[in-house]
């Protein structure tokens, strides 16, 4: 009897103590995605698309399509309307919070300061956007390089690669049948000479 005492004593000890620290109405997890603050994605790069724009030199733009590569120059006026997919939604420290966790480390082997962004919980089925990395120079504290994926269709998925002042790439993967995935089309853009 004595030991079935102690047990149930010892057993509501540590219940209470477990439960201390627990407020009625809050969680760990939604206190935890109030304080954080997302990099403005969206707005660096239409920042960088005003650039360009200011420049006033066309951007050139490489299409591969299985293996056989096309280039044609664009008008400045088209950017915006070809890189439409990665302005929406708007990626900022407002909008997302509920939905993605930010990640940052000092990554050594590229050296840089990198933001991961994935989903908290399940994605509503209408946010195509599933993930984002941020990837800054530890030296001057600027942008080096932007990686977004979303998935556009059952089978389709887009990946941005935009690497800053220089260039950027649209990548899209469709899933076959048997779950293998290729290389749809890729789309090069050149935006400084």
């Amino acid at each position: 009897m004595k030991i079935i005492f102690s047990v149930l004593v010892s057993g509501s000890l540590l219940l209470s103590c477990s439960n201390r620290d627990k407020s009625p109405g809050k969680s760990p997890v939604k206190d935890s995605i109030e304080k954080q603050s997302f990099f403005p994605v969206t707005d660096f790069i239409k920042g960088e698309i005003f650039n360009i724009k200011k420049s006033g030199i066309n951007p050139l733009k490489y299409t591969t399509v299985k293996n056989r590569t096309d280039s044609a120059w664009i008008k400045i006026e088209e950017l915006d309307t070809a890189l439409q997919e990665f302005l929406k939604p708007v990626i900022d420290s407002a909008n997302l919070i509920t939905l993605f966790t930010e990640r940052s480390f000092l990554d050594h082997s590229i050296d840089a300061i990198t933001l991961t962004y994935d989903p908290v919980t399940t994605l509503p089925d209408s946010m195509e956007l599933t993930h984002w990395d941020v990837y800054i120079d530890p030296k001057s504290n600027k942008v080096k390089r932007i990686y977004m994926v979303k998935d556009v269709e059952k089978n389709k998925i887009l990946q941005l690669t935009w690497v800053s002042n220089k260039w950027c790439k649209i990548i899209s993967i469709v899933t076959g049948e048997k779950g293998v995935s290729t290389i749809e089309k890729e789309e090069k853009f050149i935006l400084d000479f």
